[in-house]
């Protein structure tokens, strides 16, 4: 689980106090004024502007005192960017650029740059084939969830993709892709885990006239941890090699619920160490009611194999469930709540005897509210709360930690 402030980064949510206080200002303002008119069709620049808090930045343990004295702390981001959806002839091409500033007030020496960049090209070639072909890339601090320093240590993401589908009968279609995804930290201390995972994908579905599907999807996963030299690599491995068979299904059910399902076979394989092999069930249920038209909720249960960001384990056995839900109070209100747990078994996949039963245990609540005073503004406030029973030779503590922040944007 990511925590507080990576998803906040992610979710481009952080910025300076006094620029919050400006946005609620611009806002009134503007929900009192016309209607902003678009400075482009195909280009929509945006601010964003937040102030958390965090009263366990560094995910301690309670008997562990903060690196620095008090273990809590405050964050701003000023964060500028755009959105672009440009079609060309058949072909969309759609993506976002942003630009964050990030600062502690206490925790100085994590201040950063972030940067988040994606491109996607949707193509169509006739009546039958079309797909996606795109790139990211993301420049983050790194969670401190399973990796505890009072270092700066910024991850960077990148992801290349390409892939497509065929539909050769109005019920039938097979589709592939292949995509690359790539890990990298800047600190010298965890370059340890640099990660780069190959994926291939092959499946085939029937379509049926009430947009439920079903079918089956192969694919095989190759991961490498690149800095590894040889005496590391022969003690924890220097990759992994992951092949899938699933059923791939979604049911319309009716128009309030739908079901979503991928799972079957999974075998996972260390490269190097014997062992360290591992195989079974593994999926993913997604549940999609709306009983009222005002109020969703989404259900997801799920039995996965996982990647950790840890020299000593690097795969994990995950299972856990969700719930979320969304209530649109009014054209201008929206609430969000949600509740997560999901256990970590690191001894399934590593191979290595660990203390206790060798998994971790977090859980997740969160409860936020939207105020759109203007088509274009958005102000909000969102309360969470995590807490992990962990293994702590893999870095994985025991902590509990919460907080609250509060956030504006305007697209123009």
């Amino acid at each position: 689980m990511l925590n507080f402030l990576h998803r906040k980064v992610l979710a481009g949510a952080l910025a300076a106090k006094p620029c919050l206080g400006t946005a609620v200002f611009v806002a009134g303002t503007l929900s009192s004024t016309a209607a902003l008119a678009d400075i482009s069709d195909t280009i929509k620049p945006f601010v964003a502007t937040a102030y958390s808090y965090d009263d366990n930045l560094l995910r301690l343990p309670d008997e562990v005192p903060g690196f620095d004295g008090p273990r809590s702390d405050t964050s701003r981001m000023l964060q500028a960017g755009f959105l672009f959806n440009r079609p060309i002839g058949r072909q969309i091409l759609t993506g976002q650029a942003k630009w964050s500033k990030v600062t502690f007030n206490r925790f100085s020496q994590f201040d950063y740059d972030g940067k988040d960049f994606l491109a996607d090209l949707e193509w169509h070639i006739g009546n039958h084939l079309e797909g996606h072909a795109g790139a990211s890339y993301s420049q983050t601090l790194t969670p401190f969830s399973d990796f505890q320093s009072n270092q700066r240590n910024l991850r960077t993401e990148r992801r290349e993709y390409v892939d497509g589908n065929w539909r050769f009968h109005p019920s039938w279609r097979v589709r592939s892709g292949v995509a690359r995804d790539r890990y990298s930290y800047d600190l010298p201390a965890q370059a340890f885990s640099n990660w780069t995972e190959d994926s291939v994908e092959l499946g085939l579905d029937y379509l049926a006239p009430s947009d439920s599907r079903i079918g089956l999807q192969l694919r095989q996963l190759d991961g490498q941890y690149p800095n590894r030299n040889d005496t590391t690599a022969a003690i924890y491995g220097n990759g992994y090699r992951q092949d899938e068979i699933k059923a791939n299904i979604y049911w319309n059910l009716s128009g309030i619920t739908q079901i979503e399902f991928l799972g079957g076979w999974v075998r996972h394989r260390n490269k190097i160490v014997s062992g360290r092999d591992s195989s079974g069930k593994n999926g993913r249920l997604s549940i999609y009611w709306q009983p009222l038209g005002k109020v969703r909720f989404t259900g997801v249960l799920w039995r996965e194999f996982g990647s950790v960001d840890n020299s000593l384990v690097t795969s994990s056995l995950n299972t856990g469930a969700s719930l979320g839900s969304v209530w649109t109070i009014s054209s201008k209100l929206r609430a969000e709540a949600q509740l997560r747990r999901e256990r970590r078994d690191f001894s399934a996949v590593s191979g290595l005897v660990l203390p206790g039963d060798g998994r971790d245990t977090t859980d997740t609540a969160s409860l936020g509210l939207t105020w759109a005073p203007h088509p274009k503004v958005q102000l909000g406030v969102r309360a969470f709360r995590d807490r992990r029973s962990g293994v702590a030779i893999v870095d994985s503590s025991n902590y509990r930690a919460k907080g609250v922040s509060f956030n504006g944007s305007i697209q123009f």
